[in-house]
């Protein structure tokens, strides 16, 4: 059989659409969730919603892996059989060991993989996909599909309110300080990935309507006639996230909004009840 030539890879914090989901040359290797001594893997064995509700029935605090090097090079051994090369696109390097895990999984598979550290997660991902896909279809090289997307990736804005302070905290994602200070004024915090691909705590809010108001503002403030779309990414707030639509559909009209939701294992960190607007300039 014949090998095609490109094949396209992404880890599970990103994320994917239902017409990438069905594409027949995308590939996700999902990251792996603990609640103690049980193990989950991402989107295999536990969607968010699932997750949601775990968290709040036990009292075992989640914990997130990435796939070991031997993991992803087993992974990649599979994708080979049907592939010359491919592109894989990763969390940023700055909040996981994914990245190195991935290469250090392609050197044993022997599998010549393109590697973009993406500076971001999520729908930051997606869109480096996304146009690495536009690209490869108009014909550009891999090198040159790799310079793209390298200048590409930490140009995403993104603001996110977080949904559970105490979640961030106990993931090591924020201070002993930061924690008290927050949980003793009751305030939601905005965070940003920086584009060194950091998270950084950029604001506060008080209520959820100022912090959807936030968010709102922000996109507003950055609008510019080129932006089409942006992408607004929920965990399990449907409702609120249709409402900041809508609101944000009034201050800007014409653009199109896309939501989505996050998945299991940016869950594990940010929490139920958290929101994010997100685009490429």
């Amino acid at each position: 059989m014949k090998k095609k030539p490109l094949a396209w890879i992404v880890d599970s914090t990103a994320y994917v659409p239902e017409y990438l989901r069905q594409h027949p040359d995308f590939f996700t290797v999902p990251l792996t969730i603990h609640f103690g001594e049980k193990q989950y893997i991402d989107g295999v064995d536990l969607t968010p919603e699932q997750l949601y509700v775990q968290i709040k029935d036990t009292e075992e605090f989640p914990k997130t892996s990435q796939p070991s090097a031997g993991e992803f090079a087993e992974r990649f051994r599979k994708i080979a059989e049907g592939y010359e090369q491919a592109i894989a696109v990763h969390v940023s390097s700055k909040l996981s060991g994914t990245l190195a895990s991935s290469t250090a999984g392609a050197e044993l598979a022997g599998f010549p993989i393109t590697f973009i550290d993406s500076l971001s997660l999520s729908y930051g991902i997606t869109g480096l996909i996304e146009k690495g896909m536009e690209l490869h279809e108009n014909g550009a090289t891999i090198p040159e599909i790799k310079s793209r997307l390298e200048k590409m990736a930490g140009t995403l804005q993104n603001f996110i309110l977080i949904g559970q302070l105490e979640q961030l905290y106990k993931g090591g994602r924020m201070s002993g300080v930061q924690f008290f200070l927050g949980s003793l004024l009751k305030v939601k915090p905005i965070v940003q990935i920086s584009s060194k691909g950091e998270l950084e705590a950029i604001d506060k809010v008080r209520s959820e309507k100022k912090a959807l108001q936030y968010l709102v503002d922000r996109v507003v403030e950055s609008h510019t006639p080129r932006r089409k779309k942006i992408h607004l990414m929920q965990g399990n707030v449907m409702e609120q996230a249709i409402q900041l639509k809508q609101m944000i559909a009034e201050q800007v009209p014409g653009i199109e909004v896309e939501i989505g939701d996050i998945s299991s294992t940016l869950a594990v960190h940010a929490g139920e009840g958290t929101l994010a607007v997100l685009w490429f300039d």
